[in-house]
């Protein structure tokens, strides 16, 4: 009887889980989305937050910082979020220069991609259709992923709700990389 149970309180509560990479330049707004994201989706412990039968665990990693542990993140990821300051042009080349270098990795093959335009409550911001100009040669290394250009300001919230929504449609339908299977306990 107590397997029974057990097996019953297993399927009733176990969450897939699915590892979200948050990447981006010094001071685009990822801490500030996945702040926002805890928010909305009231995630219990930092950086993990529950959406309907999936369980999201966020790594941020500044793009510029210890290159050689990308790989083993890479290997682990079941999706990948880039931030965008959408008011940094100055800073624009840089961040699609690291955006090209972390799409061209193997490791992440088929592994869906949410870029986020975030900042765009600022007059005169970058909006979604420069930067899809302005990565416009990236598009081939994306390839058949899924991948979407979402407007967002971290800092309100605004965009946030989409763009985790779509991540998990995503994760979870992507054959590629199985989901982790974990108990809430």
């Amino acid at each position: 009887m107590y397997t029974l149970l057990s097996g019953l309180y297993k399927y009733m509560f176990q969450k897939d889980e699915y590892c979200v990479l948050i990447l981006g330049l010094d001071n685009a707004g990822k801490t500030t989305f996945l702040e926002q994201t805890k928010t909305k989706f009231m995630g219990l412990n930092i950086g993990t937050i529950d959406v309907g039968k999936a369980r999201l665990m966020f790594w941020i990693w500044e793009v510029d910082e210890l290159q050689s542990l990308w790989d083993k993140y890479y290997a682990e990821s079941h999706g990948v979020i880039y931030v965008i300051d959408s008011t940094d042009e100055e800073r624009l080349s840089e961040s699609k220069e690291a955006f090209e270098k972390m799409i061209s990795s193997e490791t992440l093959e088929g592994v869906p991609l949410l870029v986020l335009a975030n900042k765009q409550d600022v007059p005169n911001c970058l909006s979604v259709p420069d930067i899809k100009t302005a990565f416009s040669d990236c598009a081939p290394k994306i390839g058949k992923r899924d991948c979407l250009v979402q407007p967002c300001t971290a800092l309100t919230g605004d965009g946030v709700n989409e763009g985790i929504e779509w991540m998990v449609k995503c994760v979870v339908r992507n054959i590629h990389r199985p989901p982790m299977q974990k108990d809430i306990t």
